[in-house]
């Protein structure tokens, strides 16, 4: 039974969704104001491979992974270029589909942008000032009354009294309390804005995801997902604005990714670290990039550096080595009579990544039986070839790491056989000839 980590109860929890084989599940995207870094890649595959787990785990899972393309910083961003934010928005959208197909991840079930569920948002706020959980600031927007909901600071295990003695110099004094957020920002000359009730303006950030999920997913998430640096303010306020007005938990269970430090340092552009996801993919392999996101706790982080991406490129080699290995004997028809469990494996992998995503046991799970098999490989009977390829394939709908093996010419395959004739008459300096041969065509042995 899969148990998910539950940042909300703090505890190791078995995960039971709501609708039986179904889970709705929410992920926070970015703000597309500019390119991609390899923070946001980090999230972006962490969940991909948690989806995928959840599909190959047989549930039918509703993805929703949303761009937030209204906010100040992307009016600011504009103005600086000069274009319109829509314009903008579009840019940085196709930019981000980009580099994101080359990280190997899926596309969502929806990808929802802020300003194409502008309706919902007003109604949102509408049900939040008719149950007495807004004020307004004039001049300013509609503002969200923290103080009015019991549970705000759940997630994030704060409470109110904390929060306001903790809160920053310069907070508004307007605001009834220094944690209350802005659900709708009144207009301002020369931005983007669209009419509500309280006056022509543009959505506050938190209100955006709500709206989202709600509307895609339900009033319940299964599972709400992102980066750890969002827990506060950003999915404690979704939190307080969505119970306040559906009466009904939000989300069953929360989930963080860690922090991404490059050479063990905070990524910033201060420091000369800072890499764009498309900076990355140019200097390093896509695959090996996934792979370094993913043989890692997905809450403990990641360090990028020369020597982690080595590590990985070195276990990635041997993996996609010993799937190409299978696919050579299998399409050469090279069978033995050895047999072993192969489900043995498949039981242990599950077991690792039912654990809370415990990606490094799921992957020792994989190394291990590539020690076995090349102890064994020359042996191995038919059956158990057609299962080893298929555990690997399901092994690659997870992690999708692998690359496909193209297919070996039929020229190759009989330079090969002829080659190893050779060698078993002993006949050494002509069976080097042919696999010369062979190296010239391409190919390595």
């Amino acid at each position: 039974m899969l148990k998910i980590y539950n940042d909300l109860t703090r505890q190791k929890e078995a995960f039971k969704p709501i609708k039986k084989g179904k889970v709705g599940m929410y992920v926070c995207g970015p703000t597309i104001y500019d390119y991609g870094h390899l923070g946001h890649g980090m999230s972006a595959v962490v969940f991909d491979m948690i989806r995928r787990y959840l599909i190959y785990s047989g549930y039918k899972v509703i993805f929703v992974f949303n761009y937030t393309d209204i906010d100040d910083k992307m009016i600011d961003r504009a103005n600086k270029e000069g274009v319109a934010v829509k314009a903008l928005a579009d840019k940085f959208t196709e930019i981000y589909d980009k580099d994101y197909e080359l990280l190997g991840i899926m596309k969502p079930t929806y990808r929802p942008k802020a300003t194409e569920f502008i309706k919902e948002m007003v109604e949102l706020i509408k049900i939040l000032e008719k149950k007495g959980f807004t004020y307004i600031i004039a001049g300013d927007g509609v503002y969200y009354n923290v103080s009015k909901f019991k549970g705000y600071g759940k997630l994030s295990h704060q409470n109110l009294e904390e929060l306001k003695a903790g809160a920053r110099v310069g907070v508004d004094l307007r605001k009834k309390h220094p944690e209350d957020f802005v659900l709708w920002k009144f207009k301002k000359s020369g931005e983007p804005s669209w009419k509500s009730p309280w006056g022509d303006g543009r959505p506050g950030w938190h209100i955006e995801c709500s709206a989202m999920s709600n509307k895609l997913i339900g009033p319940t998430l299964d599972i709400h997902g992102g980066g750890q640096d969002l827990i506060f303010p950003h999915h404690e306020d979704e939190i307080a604005q969505s119970e306040a007005a559906n009466e009904k938990q939000f989300a069953n269970y929360w989930m963080h990714n860690g922090f991404l430090q490059i050479n063990k340092e905070k990524m910033s552009k201060s420091l000369g670290n800072f890499f764009t996801i498309g900076e990355a993919l140019k200097k390093w392999d896509s695959k090996v990039i996934r792979y370094l996101f993913l043989s890692i706790y997905y809450k403990a982080g990641i360090n990028f550096s020369e020597e982690s991406l080595d590590s990985a490129r070195n276990s990635l080699e041997k993996i996609q080595n010993f799937y190409n290995e299978l696919l050579f004997l299998d399409e050469r028809r090279i069978y033995g009579k050895i047999d072993y469990k192969i489900a043995d494996y498949r039981k242990k992998f599950r077991r690792a990544m039912d654990d809370d995503f415990n990606v490094a046991e799921a992957l020792s799970v994989v190394f291990n039986l590539i020690e076995g098999f090349f102890k064994k490989k020359d042996n191995l009977n038919k059956k158990v070839l057609k299962n080893l390829i298929k555990f690997m394939g399901e092994f690659n709908s997870v992690f999708a790491v692998l690359k496909a093996k193209e297919r070996i010419p039929k020229e190759i395959l009989k330079l090969v056989e002829l080659r190893e004739k050779l060698r078993e008459q002993k006949r050494w300096s002509e069976a080097d000839k042919i696999r010369i041969e062979i190296q010239d065509l391409g190919y390595i042995i």
